[in-house]
């Protein structure tokens, strides 16, 4: 192909995401052709307006391991540009160490953020080779920062640094008062992982016995310095296979990191807490529930409080069976999932540590391109634990369902990508699906040409290690609610639980010529990937707000993220408070999940001078890769609005389930909307009973559970082949 073409491919690609794709080839093309004509083709793309092919040529830089692109790409750490500065921190991980770029990367650690963990992590992969280097300027860099953030940050760099200068200045931080106790913590925690430095014991000892904010964290500590391997921290040729054990004894590991999960799923709905920490509890439950299921024991992660996550350990020291919860420490107050990437090594410390603490995992199961995954595979890779990790085109959905709408533009790419780290997470999803045992994808139309095209993955190649796998809803959760909500809307009109009575008080709430409109009801996260103010703005602005109330189910409202923030800024502009009782919106938060499903059901049947039959449920998601909230409405017997792309494309009978539409069009979505009022004013019984029939023949996690346990086992097994073969060549 050559440097030349790659770069034409990169500029002349038609959308931003097979622009990306390219910008591999481009790289690939760098490294076969290290010479001064491929540097003049990036400096010249460096210098351009393009953002996508200027950072497709910061990669393309670090694949060429030459020493004149390697200065090249040191020097960009300066570079006026913030994302091309982030770009190149990223970068010169694939390169060897540059001792005139330590410097620089230091002070973008010390700087925070996104870029900030991807200097880390750059400092990591050469603290290998240039320890004494990075130690020294390490200590340089405190001696002239007061900040307790920054000076955190580079403490806990210096944890990565097998090196004994930093063992030494770990001590010192950890043990001296007059250190901030965010920084004495950072030092603290780094310590439990120096396995290598004598005399540790006693000291975090001594930090323990002196109680205070700092004790949690020393317990911890020494927790991870445990020398005795659990089972898990055996390498995979020592783990014990198959035909060793008791049968029925697989246990299997799930993680999302950026939800508060517990079983009764109280959170729903409130910060990032979706559709997939539902998805979790009900799986996990569902996967020891069935008889003939070789799992026995599911172990969910997600984050937590210091407290919580010693009582986890507890708990999963002495309990050999059963769904159970870890929960990794993380700050108290709720960080989005875009801002969680700067806690990278804090995630890494403390799902290692729950892993070890369950004795043998035999499947780590990742879901999404988020920091909790990338810390989860590196800890398994070190554990020797395969990964399933499920293939999702996320964020290439949301790229092309921004730039259709034409907020995201080749010119603006740069500035974009410093807030949303498309680039990164696009990169991630490949490396997370090419690290797997076993890859699991989602069904949708087309599903093998578009792994292809956004994704990059062919899933003819090997197909033995994808499966296509359905995500499924609890049909006796939303049964439940249906009968209750029919029960609620009949002649008794007596409510048959107090979720019923509480939706009827927020409907008496609004203005009298409001109550009696048919209920449009959207459910989930209050970000703007969900569509939720966009929702509220295209509702407001349009004669649908003269045809029914709407219902938005999420968000948490007295303490909001700043997603949610800056959602309810839009919905306010669009509805202002005063003004929501006259208008017909209802906003109340999140509710937990199978109150969300007994409000639905009682959108479609009405309520008793409140509501009318016949409500309408709709996703104005960006994306939905596979849409569970649409599942559920559609299992209640409510008609659907919901994104023609991705998974509701394979449930929802256009025109007669429901209507899919390009969400991201306001005028399009209004139409939908309307058509969707209009299919549910005939009260087509039939047709709710199809959209039900629908849900209950694929798409249970029933269904789902009993698709994924052979997987798991199938890998497991594999696992074990492999072991014992190299055993045996040992």
């Amino acid at each position: 192909m050559g440097v030349h073409t790659a770069m034409d491919d990169v500029l002349d690609a038609p959308t931003i995401v097979k622009a990306l794709l390219a910008a591999d080839d481009l790289a690939f093309e760098a490294g076969r052709d290290p010479s001064v004509r491929t540097l003049r083709v990036l400096s010249a793309a460096l210098a351009g307006t393009d953002d996508i092919a200027a950072i497709a040529a910061v990669h393309a830089l670090a694949e060429m391991h030459d020493d004149e692109a390697q200065r090249q790409l040191a020097g960009l750490l300066s570079d006026e540009r913030p994302f091309i500065r982030e770009h190149a921190a990223w970068a010169l991980g694939q390169s060897l160490p540059r001792p005139e770029a330590v410097g620089r990367l230091l002070a973008l650690v010390a700087a925070g953020g996104f870029t900030g963990m991807l200097a880390q992590h750059t400092i990591e992969r050469w603290s290998g080779q240039a320890s004494d280097t990075i130690a020294i300027g390490i200590e340089a860099a405190l001696l002239g920062i007061t900040d307790a953030a920054p000076r955190a940050a580079l403490v806990e760099t210096l944890g990565l640094v097998p090196q004994p200068v930093a063992a030494r200045l770990l001590r010192e931080v950890a043990s001296d008062p007059s250190e901030h106790d965010a920084v004495r913590a950072t030092a603290i925690a780094a310590l439990g992982q120096r396995r290598d430095t004598a005399g540790l014991e006693e000291e975090l000892g001594a930090l323990l016995a002196t109680g205070g904010p700092l004790a949690p964290i020393a317990r911890l500590a020494l927790i991870d310095l445990d020398p005795i391997p659990s089972a898990s921290t055996a390498p995979p040729a020592f783990r014990p296979s198959p035909p060793d054990r008791m049968p029925r004894t697989l246990t299997v590991a799930q993680l999302f990191l950026h939800a508060d999960i517990d079983p009764a799923l109280s959170a729903a709905g409130a910060g990032d807490n979706g559709g997939i920490a539902t998805l979790l509890v009900r799986l996990g439950d569902a996967l020891i529930a069935a008889d003939d299921s070789p799992v026995t024991r599911v172990l969910t992660l997600s984050r937590g409080r210091l407290g919580q996550s010693t009582v986890d350990l507890l708990q999963l020291a002495g309990t050999g069976t059963g769904h159970l919860y870890g929960h990794i420490p993380l700050p108290d107050e709720p960080v989005a999932s875009a801002a969680a990437w700067p806690y990278r090594v804090a995630a890494r410390r403390g799902i290692r540590r729950i892993l070890r603490a369950a004795g043998v995992v035999d499947v780590l199961h990742l879901r999404m391109a988020d920091v909790g995954s990338l810390a989860a595979a590196d800890v398994a890779r070190e554990l020797g634990i395969p990964t399933i990790f499920t293939v999702a085109p996320d964020p290439h959905s949301v790229i092309h369902s921004l730039q259709d709408s034409g907020v995201l533009t080749r010119a603006g790419f740069g500035e974009a990508d410093l807030h949303e780290h498309f680039w990164f997470r696009v990169r991630l999803v490949k490396e997370l699906a090419a690290s797997a045992s076993h890859t699991v994808f989602f069904p949708r139309p087309n599903l093998v040409d578009e792994m292809r095209e956004l994704v990059g993955i062919d899933m003819t190649s090997r197909s033995e290690r994808h499966t296509v796998v359905a995500e499924g809803v609890d049909l006796a959760v939303i049964d439940r609610a249906v009968v209750q909500a029919r029960t609620a809307a009949g002649p008794a009109a007596t409510p048959a639980h107090d979720a019923f009575a509480e939706l009827e008080a927020l409907l008496g709430c609004l203005d009298a010529d409001r109550r009696g409109l048919p209920l449009l009801v959207s459910v989930g996260r209050l970000h703007r990937v969900k569509g939720m103010a966009s929702l509220v703005e295209t509702w407001a602005r349009s004669p649908l707000a003269d045809r029914a109330n709407l219902l938005i189910i999420g968000g948490d409202l007295e303490n909001p993220s700043r997603d949610e923030q800056g959602e309810l800024d839009r919905i306010a502009a669009a509805v202002p408070p005063h003004e929501r009782a006259r208008r017909g919106l209802i906003l109340p938060g999140h509710r937990p999940n199978d109150v969300a499903a007994r409000w639905m059901a009682a959108a479609r049947f009405g309520m008793p001078r409140l509501a009318a039959v016949g409500g309408v449920y709709v996703c104005a998601s960006l994306k939905e890769e596979f849409g569970l909230a649409v599942l559920e409405a559609m299992a209640t017997g409510l008609v659907v609005v919901a994104p023609d792309g991705g998974g509701p494309a394979t449930y929802v009978d256009h025109g007669d389930t429901g209507f899919l539409t390009a969400t991201w069009d306001a005028d399009r979505l209004s139409r939908a909307i309307a058509s969707a009022l209009d299919r549910a004013a005939d009260a087509d019984e039939d047709r709710a009973v199809r959209a039900r029939e629908v849900v209950a023949s694929k798409f249970t996690i029933q269904a789902m559970a009993a698709t994924l346990a052979p997987i798991y086992a199938s890998v497991v097994a594999q696992e074990a082949e492999f072991a014992q073969a190299t055993k045996q060549l040992a």
